[in-house]
């Protein structure tokens, strides 16, 4: 049930894995042993000019040598705390080490969660912590999704859903619900982007999606997208809510983890689960209550039928819907503007509130160069977050005199979920944007992942290559 790998690399060179032990022998090769149960997609190796520096007790941060020290300072005593607070709610953190390997810019995905060393896009070092607490995700993977694994990408659900869950209860304990539930607000906004984009009724927007193999088949690529992860922490939450006591769930989802740990399942194992474990909600028939019917999640694409209530957020996206109609007037109100003091709003307080100056965009004429130089905090923000939804903003906006922010985002990263909203939007847009597109594209899709490519080639009109 170990994983033993023996890996000989270049002079200079380090390997690095997803392992429990390592050891460096002569030849520089390295000897690496993988003690705990996982499934193949979680084996990961990694080999490069790569450094490491300690930033906790059992955690240390890995990136090429020009980027150590940026990580070092992003991650520095902040991984111990999300650890502690999840194995307080969850169980024990059995991974022993917890690394983080900073990839190159082209990697497409937020984070991996390769056990003991999560693999991670350089945008989260944003330079001032700003989006640090993105790896609570990643971490929250290291119960739901590594130690309790879905058994099919078909159930994909099960390891977003239960994370997403997870990542939300450890951001509630460290930073309060009003701010969780603001977090929350946005991953919903995202949620209704896709279903628009793709139509509710599409079959991918089904929790147990139906992979088939073949020329119309589902590909399990696509299964990556926001129904598992949003709609997937809905159904979680109307679990929770069923059970109707926090704590009460709470020690529900350590019996899971207990029950399942180091296995492969399947969403029937852990409904079924539930049901054992709360006798008087089974009793209830809880699984059939019509329109909620635990079947109607899993096989019936669309909307998800419970929301959990987000309004302790409000506190927080009142004031950043209100801002935003200010900046959406006719005449604006500067006086009531600068009343507004955004300096210690959080990441995503200032994300709603982009959110909110997108959907009324396009702004009435010059309103969108005073909010830039009003606020150099979000328009010439290193934070990736913030620098999408500018970009998005400045496309819908048609502002072409900033449209080399755009490109410069898009030349420095090639994050899935960064990428394609942009080229999205540019696609949507004026000629120039849509010259820029083309012209973007064709600069950098040498140095994009193939899947990130071929989803940019179809946005385009481009032929994809089988």
């Amino acid at each position: 049930r170990c994983v033993y790998l023996h890996v000989q690399v270049p002079e200079g060179f380090m390997a690095v894995m997803s392992a429990t032990s390592w050891e460096k022998e002569e030849d520089n090769t390295f000897v690496f042993k993988m003690s705990q149960p996982i499934p193949s997609y979680l084996i990961a190796l990694a080999v490069g000019d790569i450094v490491a520096a300690d930033v906790g007790p059992r955690s240390r941060v890995w990136a090429e040598p020009c980027l150590i020290e940026a990580a070092k300072k992003e991650y520095d005593g902040v991984i111990e705390e999300f650890l502690a607070v999840g194995e307080k709610l969850f169980g024990p953190y059995v991974w022993g080490r917890y690394d983080i390997l900073f990839m190159p810019p082209s990697f497409p995905f937020g984070g991996m969660e390769n056990p003991c060393l999560t693999f991670v896009t350089p945008c989260l070092l944003a330079g001032d912590r700003s989006l640090a607490d993105v790896i609570i995700h990643e971490i929250s993977h290291s119960w739901f999704g590594n130690l309790v694994t879905n058994a099919s990408w078909g159930e994909f659900w099960l390891n977003e859903g239960f994370t997403m869950y997870a990542q939300r209860r450890i951001s509630t304990e460290v930073y309060g619900l009003a701010y969780m539930c603001l977090e929350a607000a946005t991953g919903r906004a995202l949620l209704r982007q896709h279903m628009d984009n793709t139509g509710e009724d599409h079959p991918l927007n089904k929790l147990r999606v139906v992979i088939e193999p073949g020329l119309w088949g589902i590909d399990p690529e696509d299964t990556y997208n926001e129904t598992p992860y949003e709609k997937g922490f809905c159904f979680v939450s109307y679990l929770a809510h069923l059970v109707g006591d926090q704590s009460k769930f709470d020690a529900f989802l350590q019996a899971y983890m207990n029950r399942f740990k180091f296995q492969s399942i399947t969403a029937d194992d852990a409904l079924g689960f539930f049901l054992e474990y709360f006798p008087e909600l089974k009793e209830k028939g809880v699984d059939s209550i019509p329109g909620f019917e635990f079947s109607r999640w899993l096989d019936t694409p669309g909307w998800p039928p419970f929301l959990p209530d987000l309004s302790p957020g409000d506190a927080l996206m009142k004031p950043a819907e209100e801002l935003a109609e200010l900046w959406a007037a006719d005449g604006l109100n500067m006086e009531a503007i600068e009343a507004v003091d955004i300096t210690a709003w959080r990441t995503y307080q200032l994300v709603y509130f982009l959110d909110q100056v997108l959907q009324k965009s396009p702004l009435p004429q010059g309103n969108v160069e005073r909010l830039s130089k009003m606020y150099p905090k979000i328009s010439r923000s290193q934070n990736a977050e913030l620098r999408l939804r500018w970009c998005q903003i400045i496309l819908k906006n048609d502002l072409e005199a900033e449209y080399s922010k755009v490109k410069d985002f898009l030349h420095s990263q090639g994050k899935q979920k960064y990428t394609l909203p942009l080229y999205r939007a540019m696609w949507a847009g004026s000629e120039p944007a849509r010259a820029l597109a083309m012209e973007t594209f064709s600069a950098t899709a040498p140095q994009l992942h193939v899947n990130v490519q071929n989803y940019i080639k179809k946005i385009l009109g481009l032929e994809v290559a089988e």
